[in-house]
């Protein structure tokens, strides 16, 4: 700071600033001269203090003014700072006001959008309990029928007694004569078709156990069975929803109706979907001369006609000696086996009795049963066996029984039982309709081929996913709380789009799989529109959990769906890059929701990258469910909505083992059961598997330890793993003999170290020493411990830490597999030897190899053409290059070898059937070639095969026809259209002229030859072969890879064939209705308008003429007459039948609706429009009503009321018709939907028609433009619809999405 010098000068006069009087500067004599004069004014005001300086003083004040100057000028800064801000401030209250306002009116409009959901929620439940009154209805209908039936069944009992004992005495006095050598009866002299016993000649067999009265009476759980599984869901949206899945003959309705039949199938006896075919022999010890010849000589025959169609064959026979001591293994074998042969001569055994009462008394519809009755003349039947066939006789009311009258040699009766059980397998169990089918030839295979067009995929995968599914379903751990579990899994699927998936996650054990099944079990009921595709991931490393299989798997299934399988690509990453796409397309085109589920999905190897498509955003009619292990769970799958498992209760834990103990009639004491409560507490001993397995340990029969014990050691183990571990000590306790022991840990040993598991036979073949009876005694005793099960005919492991704990406790952690492997290696080298490539040999001995490291002989495995034509034809393509790829082969080196191998092989070619395989094999390594994206390698190899099938069969043979089709392929990828529509065309007709015109190989060539045309943009000519397609995939579907599918509907036709022989009564009308449509299905139409027709007559004189339910045999008639072009009489049957309906029905009614469209159809196609108008109008009006103004339904009804009135010349009329079903179409299915593109087309020839052909050019280009952007299921990019705007319709709960009639 300066000093006062530099404020003032001598002379100066200055104020003073606080208020002193001024005064003169002055100059003031002190020690230090100063550099400033003061006012004297200013240090008058006080006593002078002696050596005070006025130096300082007087700088300070100056300070302060200063100071005050600053701070004025800062606080005008700041006072002007803040009047700006204060500015600022009012104008965004301002903006704030009007924001605020703007709120206020949008939180009205949400208000009033709650208050109009909340109404339509109050709706909703009313409609809810609409249907629970009806469904309680249904209940109390259903248990009149109950009594009703009763009472009718105890009415003919005595009847049928009196008719037996009759029919018994005859067969007895013909049996005298016949002994006699007298002929005494001729079937043709007969005048009634009930009670036919007919004598056949010695040495030779029967075809039916004669001498049913009455059919079989099936319980009136069979009788109501398929309208169970079918039950609509509580909003009924199709006609099957309505009146139940066999109340209307349509082919629209039925297709998905048998779809389902097919795919809805849970609690079908294990005889049906199980992949082996058990043979059980019961014989006397006089018939084991024929057992033991068939077994030597014609057991090995049917084996490998069995394993060639992909089957096991396995015979199951208790010998006397030790049968008792095996007697609930031989109940339970029983009751697994695929067919039963008895085998009588004059003798009877105790075994035998009670075998024979439990095949062939109890339930003899169970399976199919063959008797062998061998008699030596001038000898009657004794008594015991005579009682024996009458009761057998009196069980088998409906004539079921195949019968083997012998009385020559044992051999020529063990060639008749071989005959006659090769025909039971071929035609009832197999399903090959009677075709003689050699087990060398790869016929099956191909038929596989027609069936799925250019898609390899393997019908053992689907099998084994089959079986896992119905075992889960099947489970008696079925007290665990589950209710609450799936309703929250209803809420989360009912969720709005965009949805993730929904992850299911629990600690191993906790019952994940069991909840997933269970819920597919109640939502297929619940929701029959809903598509379900599931898939149960097995443990690491097998095939199960594949990636590139699952995915396949699941596309196949999708695209089986729509009666297509064509433009599914090979290439493993193309596999799994193209599957959302084939979603999005296919789910565009089904009305209801698909769910996809996948159990254990990190199970997967390589989870996460290899199921990115989780990630994306799903279609708004799609949600995926997969379950988890928590503790392996991907942490960027956490994110989703989880429904986590908790640990049992206490009170579930209770449930648990009381069940187990009731299932072998066991009871704790109080003191027992709190032990065991109080040791089910901790996290790792109250989950589902561990109680599971627990209770069972402790109620074990053959349990070497006391229950005390037992309940001791169990209760030390504190985990699943150690208990597994004590359960095998257990086990291995439990067996007699050291060699027993041995067996038993010889077979989980082969197992942990197998690919997939082995098979009962297989364990048979390498432990000759085993008998069967052994194998199936410890196979149940460690199926009943959770330890193994038989799935896919192979023996597994139930749960992971059932295959961890054998590893652990047999393998020492793993490091003796490599001694089991080898065992199985040169097991499955010895069938290569003998020329057996089975699927099984071709499933493990290339993994075996590869795990034992070997590359050599795992390329010498490759090269045996027969195994990679197995993996490839099986669609194991991406293991096949796994392979090669481990071996260290490029794609080039690797055509080369199998090009070196098949030359060396065709060398050795001479016979006719050699140059066939080698065809085949050819064929199979130019399509191979093809996937890889090798076509100029492929052609050399598929213009051999061509070459070779012309020269050796015929040049218009059906085989020529595949070899054309695989060439036209090649051309196509060439782009060479033109040559590979000419070769399309050369394989049509040669498949017409093989198979006719409705055959699967036809269908594929039409779908070759529209996607064809599909790529040349010649769209109008694709869509009438893919039509074509269709149809016939359609009239041929039939699922094959297990032992049932239409042979459901022959059996329920029979069944009910046999409840029509009552009085007149509704109920038994209702039966013939059911029955005719049931034949309509097979194709049977002359069965079924004999039906329908008596179904008819009868409701009419039983319920009158007006009732309802014969507007119902009216309609179906109809259809029956439409389908075989009587267009007359079905005009005239629907008019009668819309007249009943019209009068007994409300106006909204769907079956009114029904009766409505398919009249208005019926006119269409006649030609008399003026007539259908009003029709299409009605129904216009009761869709409205029914789904409301803006569902597809009514979009679709404005489009046919709209086609009508063009026809009519009504153009006027029709256009705000299609203008507003774009409107809907538009805002429900999207913009780039194929039904926007279809209404687009016929607005364009509508203003074309009308002139405006600017505006028809612009509209026909955009549907153009939609048809290129969704080319028919042909792989291609298309605009996605993963969106929840407002241009998709959402999801509206588990109940599916009602049904657009078509």
């Amino acid at each position: 700071m300066g000093t006062a010098s530099s404020l003032v000068s001598p002379g100066e006069v200055i104020e003073d600033g606080y208020g002193g009087e001024g005064g003169e500067a002055c100059e003031i004599p002190v020690e230090v001269k100063p550099k400033a004069r003061l006012l004297r004014s200013s240090f008058r005001r006080g006593p002078r203090v002696i050596g005070a300086s006025f130096k300082s003083t007087g700088s300070v004040d100056l300070e302060y003014a200063a100071e005050y100057e600053r701070l004025r000028k800062e606080y005008e800064i700041f006072r002007v700072s803040k009047n700006n801000e204060i500015s600022s401030m009012q104008k965004k209250e301002a903006k704030l006001d009007e924001e605020n306002k703007r709120l206020r009116a949008e939180l009205q409009a949400l208000q009033k959008t709650y208050q109009k959901i909340l109404r339509e929620k109050e709706s909703a439940l009313e409609a809810k309990y609409q249907a629970m009154e009806r469904a309680a209805t249904f209940e109390h209908d259903r248990d009149k029928v109950k009594r009703q039936f009763k009472i009718f069944r105890e009415t003919k009992e005595k009847e049928i007694q009196d008719l037996l004992r009759a029919k018994r005495d005859l067969e007895a006095k013909l049996q005298q004569l016949q002994a006699q050598g007298i002929q005494v009866y001729d079937p043709n002299d007969s005048d009634s078709d009930d009670n036919q016993t007919t004598v056949t000649a010695a040495g030779t067999q029967c075809e039916y156990w004669t001498g049913g009265v009455l059919g079989s009476e099936p319980s009136m759980g069979s009788m109501m069975q398929l309208q169970q599984t079918f039950r609509g869901p509580e909003f009924a949206h199709s006609l099957i929803d309505v009146e139940g899945p066999f109340a209307n003959v349509s082919r629209d309705d039925w297709d998905a109706a048998v779809a389902s039949l097919l795919r809805v199938s849970p609690h079908v006896p294990q005889a049906l979907w199980s992949n082996t075919v058990r043979c059980y022999l019961i014989c006397t010890p006089d018939t084991k001369a024929e057992l033991d010849i068939f077994i030597k000589k014609h057991s090995s025959v049917l084996r490998r006609m069995c394993e060639g169609l992909g089957h096991f064959y396995l015979n199951v026979c208790f010998p006397e000696e030790n049968a008792a001591s095996y007697a609930v293994e031989r109940k339970q074998e029983i009751e697994r086996s695929s067919v039963c042969v008895l085998l009588l001569k004059s003798t009877v055994t105790s075994s035998l009795v009670e075998d024979c009462e439990e095949a062939f008394v109890k339930n003899p519809d169970g399976h199919p049963l063959v008797l062998y009755l061998r008699t030596e003349e001038g000898h009657n039947l004794t008594a015991p066996i005579r009682q024996l066939l009458e009761r057998v006789n009196a069980a088998d009311k409906a004539a079921k029984i195949k019968v083997v009258d012998h009385s020559g040699s044992a051999e020529e009766g063990a060639n008749l039982i071989y005959a006659q059980l090769e025909k039971v397998i071929k035609q009832e169990l197999l399903g090959l309709e009677g075709a003689d089918v050699d087990s060398k030839d790869s016929g099956i295979e191909e038929g596989h081929e027609e069936d799925s067009g250019d898609v390899l995929w393997d019908l053992h995968d689907e099998q084994e996913q089959i079986e896992s599914y119905q075992q889960a379903c099947s489970s008696t751990t079925s007290q665990l709380g589950f209710q609450k579990y799936i309703d929250r899994l209803n809420d989360m699927i009912a969720a709005p789009p965009p949805t993730p998936p929904l992850l299911v996650s629990g600690g191993p054990g906790s019952g994940k799989s069991l909840l997933l099944s269970k819920w597919i079990e109640l939502q297929q009921k619940q929701s029959p529109n809903t598509l379900f595709l599931y898939h149960f991931v097995g443990r690491p490393l097998s095939t199960s959990s594949e990636p590139v299989l699952i995915i396949k798997r699941l596309t196949v299934k999708l695209l089986q769906h729509f009666w297509s399988i064509s433009g599914l690509s090979m290439e493993p990453s193309k596999i799994l890059e193209e599957f959302p796409r084939w979603l999005e397309r296919l789910s565009a085109r089904h009305q209801g929701n698909i769910i996809i589920i996948i159990d254990s999905i990190d199970q997967i190897q390589q989870a996460e990258r290899h199921m990115k498509w989780l990630i994306d955003p799903l279609p708004v009619n799609v949600r995926v469910v997969v379950s988890v292990n928590v503790e392996t769970c991907p942490q960027a799958w956490r994110l989703w909505p989880t429904l986590h498992l908790d640990p049992l209760s206490p009170r579930e834990v209770r449930s648990v083992v009381n069940a187990e103990c009731q299932n072998v009639d066991f009871k704790l004491t109080k003191d027992q059961e709190k032990k065991l409560e109080r040791h089910c507490r901790s996290a790792s001993t109250c989950n589902a598997l561990y109680v599971t397995l627990l209770a069972r340990m402790i109620t074990s029969s053959r349990s070497c330890w006391s229950l005390e014990k037992s309940l001791e050691q169990c209760l030390h183990c504190q985990d699943t793993m150690s208990l597994y571990r004590l359960a095998l000590k257990m086990t291995l306790n439990s067996l007699s003999t050291d060699r027993e022991r041995h067996i038993m840990r010889e077979i989980l040993c082969l197992v942990c170290a197998s690919h997939n598991g082995v098979s009962e036979s297989e364990v048979l073949d390498l432990f000759p020493e085993v008998e069967l009876p052994v194998q199936s005694s410890l196979l149940h005793h460690l199926n009943r411990l959770c330890i193994v099960t038989l799935r896919c005919g192979l023996i597994r492991f139930q749960h992971l830490q059932a295959w961890e704990a054998v590893r652990l406790e047999f393998l020492g952690g793993g490091s003796s597999s490599t001694t089991y492997r080898e065992k199985l290696i040169h097991y499955f080298n010895q069938q290569l030897s003998q020329d057996r490539v089975t699927w099984r040999v071709a499933d493990e001995l290339p993994w075996l190899l590869q795990q034992q490291e070997d590359r050599t002989k795992l390329q010498l495995s490759l090269l045996n053409l027969f195994v990679s034509q197995n993996l490839y034809k099986r669609g194991h393509f991406s293991e096949l290059l796994a392979y090669w790829q481990y071996v260290g082969k490029d794609k080039s080196s690797m055509a080369n070898e199998y090009f070196d191998s098949l030359k060396r092989y065709e060398k050795s070619c001479e016979s006719e059937d050699s140059m066939t395989k080698l065809a085949n094999l050819y064929e199979t390594l130019g399509r191979f070639l093809k996937d890889l994206g090798l076509p100029s390698q492929a052609v050399a190899p598929l213009q051999r095969s061509l070459e070779i099938r012309e020269t050796a069969l015929d040049p218009d043979h059906p085989s020529v026809a595949r070899s054309l089709h695989q060439l036209a392929g090649v051309y196509v990828q060439w782009k060479k259209y033109g040559n590979a529509e000419q070769l399309y065309k050369q394989a049509l007709e040669i498949s017409e002229n093989a198979y006719g015109a409705e055959h699967a190989s036809v269908a594929r060539e039409l779908e070759s030859l529209a996607m064809l045309y599909q790529k040349q943009n010649k769209y109008e000519q694709a869509e009438k072969l893919r039509k074509r397609s269709v149809k016939i995939r359609q009239k041929t579907a039939r699922q094959k890879g297990h032992m049932y599918g239409f042979t459901l509907l022959r059996r329920r036709a029979l069944q009910l064939e046999e409840l029509t022989l009552g009085k007149d009564s509704a109920d038994c009308a209702k039966t013939l209705n059911e029955l005719g449509v049931l034949y309509y299905l097979q194709n049977n139409l002359d069965a079924a308008k004999v039906f329908l027709t008596r179904s008819l007559e009868m409701r009419q004189r039983v319920l009158g003429p007006d009732h309802p339910d014969c507007a119902q045999s009216l309609n179906n008639l109809a259809a029956l007459h439409t389908e075989r072009r009587e267009y007359e009489t079905a005009e005239d049957m629907y008019e009668r039948a819309l007249d009943i309906r019209k009068k007994a029905l409300s106006p909204d009614h769907p079956s009114l609706a029904y009766t409505l469209k398919h009249l208005a159809m019926l006119y269409k196609r006649r030609g008399k429009l003026e007539k259908a108008v009003p029709l299409y109008e009605l129904s216009l009006e009761i869709r409205e009503k029914s789904f409301g103004p803006k569902h597809p339904s009514v979009a679709t009804a404005l489009v046919n009321l709209a086609v009508i009135y063009c026809q009519l010349k009504k153009h006027s009329d029709a256009l705000p018709l299609y203008e507003r079903a774009l409107k809907v179409y538009e805002d429900s299915l999207g913009r780039s939907h194929p039904r926007v593109g279809e209404t687009l087309k016929n607005l364009a020839v509508l203003s074309y028609e009308e002139g405006d052909f600017e505006k028809a050019a612009e509209l026909y280009k955009r549907a153009m433009e939609i048809k290129e952007a969704e080319p028919s299921l042909v792989c291609g990019n298309a605009p996605s619809r993963h969106s929840s705007s407002g241009d998709t319709f959402s999801l509206r709960g588990p109940a599916p999405l009602p049904h657009a009639p078509r």
